[in-house]
Order: C-alpha cells, then sequence, then structure tokens
C-alpha cells in the first residue's frame, strides 16, 4: 500500500518559486483516491524548463503497484459517481471548469516552465481546456433512455447507456491540460472514473488540475492522477479487467502497443495518433491569407502539434510567389522564452531538435532549397530556427515522416488529381488544409481527402462541439462532441413484458 500524505503546501518536492499566485497549485505527489502520494517507495523523477534547462522541481515516480492502487480507487469510486443523478455529476463538472477559468494565469504559468509554449498560446490552451469540461458538464444531462417502437407484441423496448467503469487516460506532453480534460470530462461525465497518467516531461499540469477536480467537489476515487515512468505505470492498466476503456494521445507507434495490449481485456480504445497533415493551395486562393493561414498551421505551439501542416503543395503558377512570401513571413518570426511571449518557443527535448537537423539535412542534400532557417537558434540548445524548405523531393524524409517542430517542406503541383494524390499518399489521416475558391473544387477535394477533419481557407477547426479524430492510423473514435463520450458507454437493449 502507498504511503499518503495530506500536506497542503506548493509541492513537497518542489525546488524553485514559480510565482504563482496560488503556490498550492504545483504539487509533486501523485493524486489517488482522494489524497497526495509519494508512492511506497519515495522515488522521484526530475522536471525541468526546456527554455534554459532549469530545474523546476521533482514528482514522485510511482511502482507498478500504486498504479494498481489507483485502480482500486477508481473501481471503489464507481458506484458512488455513475449512481448520482446525472445533474450531480454535472455540477461537479460545472465547478470545476469555473475553477480552471479562475486559475488561468496560475495553470499557463506552470505550462509555460513544464512545457516552453509561448504564454498567450499557454493561456489560449487552458481556455481551451476548460471549454471541454463545460461542454461535457452540459452533456452529462443527456445520455437519456431511448424509447424503440417495438417489433413485438405485448413488449416494450428500451435502449440505455451506461458508463463502461474504470476509464484510463494516457496524456502527451504538447497539450498536457487539454489533453486530460477533453479526455476526462467526456468520461466524468459519462459516469466513469478516472485513473490519468500524464506525460512525464510535463506532469505539474495535470497535478495541477487533479488539485482544482478536488476542490470542486469530486468524490475520492473518481479522478485519479498516477505519475512515473510510462510502461511502469500503464502496463498494469493494460493488464487489468477493471480497466474498461482506454483513451491514450501520442505516437502511432506507442499506440499500436496499447492497441495490442487491449486485446486480452478487450477494452474500448480511443486513440488520438500522429498527424502529418498536408497544406494543399490553388491558384485561384486569396494568396496572402494563404500565407498567413500557412503560418499559423505551421509554426503554432512551435510546430508540436498533431494537427500542424507539415507537406505544403502549391499549384506551380503561385508557387515561387508563395514560396517568397512564406519564407519571409516565417523568417519574422521571434523565438524566445515563453514568458516573453514570443511567436516560437523551445521543443521539449533535444530529440525533438536533432529531429529537425535530420529532416532539413535529408531534404537538402535531396534537392531541396533553404528558404530560411534551417539551424538550431542561438536562444538556446533546445531552440531551432522557423525553416522553410521548397523544391522538397517525393523521396526526403520529411515528407513521409511527422517532423513536430517549426520545419516546413514545400513541392509544386500542376493538377488536382496530383495534389491529392500526394495529400492522400500517407499513413496518416488527421488534419488536412485547403485552399481555394472554386467551391466545386471544395466539395471534390473535401470528399477526397482521407482525412478525419479537413479545413477549408482557415487553420482553426477544432474545440468541445466538434469531433476530433482522424482515419487510417492516425486514430479510432472520436473525442470532444457528443461522440466523445460513446466509448465510454455501453448501450444496453431491454425489452419488457408486463405480463
Amino acid at each position: 500500500m502507498a504511503k499518503h500524505s495530506t500536506h497542503t503546501a506548493a509541492s513537497p518536492f518542489a525546488a524553485t518559486p514559480l510565482g504563482l499566485s496560488d503556490p498550492a497549485l504545483f504539487r509533486g505527489f501523485s493524486y489517488i483516491g482522494g489524497r497526495w502520494t509519494a508512492g511506497a517507495r519515495s522515488k522521484t523523477f526530475p522536471i525541468t524548463n526546456p527554455a534554459d534547462g532549469a530545474h523546476l522541481g521533482d514528482v514522485a515516480s510511482l511502482s507498478a503497484d500504486d498504479s494498481a492502487t489507483a485502480v482500486d480507487a477508481a473501481q471503489a469510486a464507481f458506484g458512488i459517481w455513475s449512481s448520482m443523478l446525472p445533474q450531480q455529476r454535472s455540477k461537479i463538472l460545472r465547478r470545476w471548469y469555473e475553477l480552471i477559468l479562475e486559475n488561468t494565469d496560475d495553470l499557463a504559468r506552470i505550462m509555460v516552465l513544464e512545457q516552453g509554449k509561448p504564454i498567450s498560446e499557454a493561456r489560449g490552451e487552458i481556455e481551451y481546456a476548460a471549454s471541454f469540461v463545460e461542454f461535457f458538464a452540459e452533456e452529462a444531462k443527456r445520455p437519456n433512455i431511448e424509447s424503440v417502437t417495438s417489433h413485438l407484441p405485448d413488449a416494450e423496448v428500451e435502449i440505455w447507456r451506461e458508463p463502461v467503469g474504470v476509464a484510463a487516460l494516457i496524456t502527451p506532453w504538447n497539450f498536457p491540460c487539454a489533453m486530460l480534460t477533453r479526455k476526462a470530462a467526456a468520461a466524468l461525465a459519462a459516469g466513469c472514473t478516472v485513473v490519468a497518467h500524464p506525460s512525464a516531461e510535463t506532469p505539474y499540469s495535470a497535478l495541477a488540475l487533479a488539485e482544482l477536480a478536488e476542490r470542486a467537489g469530486f468524490p475520492a476515487g473518481a479522478f485519479n492522477v498516477v505519475t512515473g515512468v510510462a510502461p511502469v505505470v500503464v502496463e498494469p492498466w493494460m493488464a487489468d479487467r477493471r480497466v474498461r476503456a482506454v483513451s491514450f494521445t501520442g505516437s502511432t507507434e506507442i499506440g499500436k502497443l496499447l492497441y495490442r495490449q487491449s486485446a486480452e481485456t478487450v477494452k474500448r480504445m480511443v486513440l488520438e495518433l500522429g498527424g502529418h497533415a498536408p497544406f494543399l493551395l490553388f491558384a485561384d486562393a486569396n494568396l496572402d491569407q494563404a500565407v498567413e493561414e500557412a503560418v499559423k498551421a505551421k509554426f503554432a505551439t512551435s510546430g508540436q502539434d498533431c494537427l500542424g501542416a507539415n507537406r505544403f503543395f502549391v499549384e506551380r503558377s503561385v508557387y515561387e510567389a508563395f514560396c517568397a512570401k512564406f519564407a519571409e513571413a516565417a523568417s519574422k518570426l521571434s523565438v524566445g522564452i515563453g514568458m516573453d511571449d514570443p511567436d516560437i518557443g523551445p521543443l521539449m527535448n533535444e530529440k525533438a531538435v536533432a529531429k529537425q537537423e535530420e529532416h532539413v539535412t535529408d531534404a537538402l542534400a535531396k534537392g531541396a532549397r533553404l528558404l530560411t532557417g534551417g539551424k538550431r537558434h542561438k536562444a538556446g540548445p533546445l531552440f531551432f530556427e522557423p525553416t522553410v524548405l521548397a523544391d522538397v523531393p517525393a523521396d526526403a524524409l520529411i515528407m513521409h515522416e511527422e517532423t513536430f517542430g517549426p520545419v516546413a517542406a514545400i513541392a509544386a503541383f500542376d493538377t488536382e488529381e496530383e495534389a491529392l494524390k500526394r495529400a492522400n499518399d500517407t499513413e496518416y489521416g488527421l488534419v488536412a488544409y485547403l485552399h481555394t475558391q472554386d467551391p466545386r473544387r471544395i466539395y471534390r477535394a473535401s470528399r477526397a481527402l482521407q482525412f478525419g477533419m479537413v479545413a477549408v481557407n482557415r487553420t482553426k477547426v477544432t474545440g468541445a462541439p466538434i469531433p476530433f479524430g482522424g482515419m487510417k492510423q492516425s486514430g479510432l473514435e472520436r473525442e470532444g462532441s457528443r461522440l466523445g463520450m460513446e466509448a465510454f458507454t455501453d448501450v444496453k437493449y431491454v425489452c419488457r413484458d408486463w405480463a
């Protein structure tokens, strides 16, 4: 059994002050069964600021036994949480939403310091994260029983939706708040209880949300956050029959691994995996608008976004003009530490920077032109210059691998058929960006693009009311919208005879 603590200071493992208005949001313990715990071993792992390498603190690294204890807590709480009136669950979720918004500045600051993104983007993510809690607080009241016209004499037929049980949530480092709330709010609204594992690179954001969930009034064990090494924490959940659903956001490689592990216990799986989005620009589009949207599609979150445009396909007659304007816009982007609110912050780790270098070197060796950037930025070892490559051949690595950084690859096309074929030539199918003014082409291309989401003449398309997810190897199921609760519910058919 894990050793628990009711310590209420900022964090038992804190190394540096963060300048928070509410220091209690900075937590270093995991949160299990309504209590803060260092785990049976009291082991920790360090968290550093990617902008300057400063040590932020140490977070509890829990064991497999501790991870199983979290499932015990969630299973014990399931009967309490699932039997509450939907209106009661809605009220608690609503309070969690309000607390998240009330603490936007502190939550954003924590995120900037552990993840590196510009402060304005961090504040935007907190609002985005809160929007899912608000949305599902309302949806919690609407999983109504459906009456069906009976096909049998003297029988009444009903279809019920019931929570599946304990849901395991595994979240990434690039959106440490929004990815947790998008999953947790849907599961909790459905009546499930939750065990969550945040990325070991950005655990403080998830722990701050757990602190606010506690204040919102969730029953002990309804919402648990377990920190530590991913395989140690997650593998017990994949083998545990009581964990009935798993929602994961991350790489396709790890998603496939979890999918295989889920087979033994036949879990519900929600997988939001890799991106590699194409950006298609036709000659009839508004060029200046397209350039503006291209910058957003490529460089938001410093390019560390599964929705980030990776491959730019531009019709030949406007190709050179687009390349020149896009490269100029990219060269003007500011680079620096997140609290200074630049356009581009640091990348998450050395591996991410090395991948940018590899993709640039490979593309240039195969005949691409470097229009701007191309190397590490003087701001620090984890910063990379906003980079634009033109004439990138089809066999370049960047045309086949998700870059996940501030490097854009551009190639020309001559026909609509060619553009669509190249856009679809990938195992991924999350989002595609389409720029054209021809309504017939908009319809044809939107139909032909093998992606779960298509953004036409704009970049921002996500939000709580829409079904987020992809096709092919970009994932399974959808998050957000009313569809976001489906994976966390079972359908029960009741046929009733009153005789």
